[in-house]
């Protein structure tokens, strides 16, 4: 599909009756004719069609429909119509709850020891001296590690979607969806970085009454870099394991978003120290000031690049209400950390923080992409099946034998267990400040158990609800539901951590 413009376009086409074939094409119109790296196709303008299509998508169509890419004739329209009716009598991946459970274990585990690693580096990032000193960087913690559930698990969902409902057969369509995408991803990494840090510039400043310049320029710099280059990097990995699990036939809605997960933490975790650090070091603002500038003014490209697909052109426009408001939940629960790490006899929250609000994240965005592909199949948009009709009620959501029942219950059943792992991988590795005694053990436990018990009801609830109001649950329901993680994991984590303090089980030695 080609649009008039003055500057260069890139496209993807493959209809007979234009002179453009299949191909990724980078061209320079100039009067009459189109320059595509050196070869000159002559056309007429009134053959130049936008490249939106009939202007027409919906945010529930998780691809590009196969009509709006090609530009076929009449007749060969026709065809397209036919293979997508084929298309839509595709069977849903069918498997045994053992071989669901097996599926999901293994980047289940993955992502935790990744959550675990997240939390014995900000366990020891506190002590150094930006962290110390500018405490805000706290509330920044949950808005970044957040962006995985906003961005990354989110492209996550919607391409697994696409795997299973067939959109990513043709090489042109997979490859034109994953650039669109990614371009998409680091547009709102660089916005949501920008504007997690006002957060925690204004929700610093409220409480403690007083405004420094450079801690506020020093924020803004270390989170949009963070955002940027952490998206990018994982952006890179999230498709690598989608087409791989294509290939190998495993279901991705499994293993894509715990994977998307599984060293997201650590990798943002880890950025954001080292740039934090690193221009606390560099004390002039000028330098933070540049280093915004940089990855603000990458932006543009960016957007164009993200505009030359529909699906991604939507979200574009269409996409920001739940990945901001998600930064702002997340961003909560960052001010409950800050808060609670500034009291010296809470301090061993720190290690536990990420671990608890990456599992819960981690297997809620497995049950949202599950159901999502679920409705995909069995449902048209605006319309939910029977079982979810009407008021909602928690056993409909563990209650019964249908797939989405028995994905709650094996998740939901790995809680305990994989927390159990977790908390005594990080005992043996001596880190953070509070023993492993039986009392630690069973609040902590029961906070978990907890906090996934209510998201994945949530998830069954919001889920349903999107798609009844025609928004694609791919694209909006994980931002709500890991920023929702994080921030119960973050309060019923302090919570836990002041009734220990309460009843006497304290220690604040180990670690030390």
């Amino acid at each position: 599909m080609l649009s008039q413009s003055s500057s260069w376009q890139y496209v993807f086409s493959h209809s007979p009756s234009f002179p453009n074939t299949w191909m990724l094409a980078f061209l320079f119109p100039s009067p009459g004719s189109l320059s595509v790296f050196g070869v000159t196709v002559c056309t007429s303008s009134s053959e130049l069609l936008s490249d939106a299509g009939d202007g027409h998508y919906v945010e529930t169509e998780p691809m590009l429909p196969d009509g709006r890419l090609s530009g076929e004739e009449a007749d060969e329209e026709e065809e397209s119509e036919e293979e997508g009716q084929q298309q839509a009598t595709r069977n849903m991946p069918k498997e045994s709850p053992l071989a669901m459970a097996l599926q999901i274990l293994v980047p289940f585990l993955l992502a935790g020891f990744g959550t675990v690693s997240a939390g014995v580096v900000l366990d020891i990032v506190q002590h150094w001296e930006a962290f110390k000193n500018i405490t805000e960087i706290f509330i920044l913690v949950p808005a970044l590690l957040g962006l995985k559930g906003n961005l990354e698990m989110t492209l996550a969902s919607r391409l697994s979607t696409a795997v299973n409902v067939g959109k990513m057969d043709s090489p042109i369509e997979k490859w034109n969806l994953i650039i669109g995408n990614l371009a998409l991803k680091q547009v709102q990494a660089t916005v949501i970085g920008f504007l997690a840090a006002v957060a925690a510039v204004v929700l610093g400043w409220i409480p403690e009454g007083k405004f420094q310049i450079s801690h506020a320029v020093l924020l803004c710099s270390s989170s949009v870099a963070t955002a940027f280059i952490a998206s990018l990097l994982q952006g890179f990995i999230m498709v690598g394991v989608i087409v791989g699990s294509k290939k190998t036939g495993i279901n991705p809605d499994n293993v894509a978003t715990p994977i998307a997960a599984s060293f997201g933490d650590l990798i943002t975790l880890a950025i954001l120290a080292w740039i934090s650090q690193g221009l606390y070091n560099y004390s002039h603002p000028y330098v933070s000031s540049l280093v915004c500038a940089f990855f603000m003014c990458l932006t543009p490209l960016w957007m164009v690049i993200s505009s030359k697909h529909p699906a991604s052109r939507q979200l574009l426009y269409s996409g920001w209400e739940p990945v901001i408001t998600a930064m702002f939940i997340s961003s909560i629960g960052g001010l409950i950390l800050d808060k609670t790490v500034s009291d010296p006899n809470l301090a061993g929250i720190v290690v536990y923080t990420p671990v608890i609000n990456g599992i819960g994240g981690n297997l809620v965005a497995i049950q949202s992409s599950r159901i999502s592909t679920y409705l995909h199949f069995h449902s048209t948009p605006g319309e939910v099946p029977d079982e979810a009709k009407g008021c909602y009620y928690p056993c409909r959501t563990f209650c019964g034998t249908g797939a989405n029942h028995r994905s709650a219950q094996v998740l939901l059943l790995l809680v305990i267990p994989g927390h159990l792992i977790f908390l005594y991988t990080i005992d043996l590795m001596e880190r953070g400040h509070t023993s492993l005694t039986p009392v630690f053990m069973v609040v902590y436990l029961a906070a978990a158990l907890f906090q996934v018990f209510l998201l994945l009801c949530i998830a069954d609830w919001m889920v349903h609800s999107m798609w009844k109001s025609g928004k694609d649950p791919d694209s909006f329901s994980i931002p709500y539901l890991t920023a929702l993680g994080d921030l119960l994991g973050t309060a019923l984590l302090a919570l836990s951590f002041h009734f220990l303090w309460v009843i006497g089980d304290q220690d604040s030695d180990v670690g030390d």
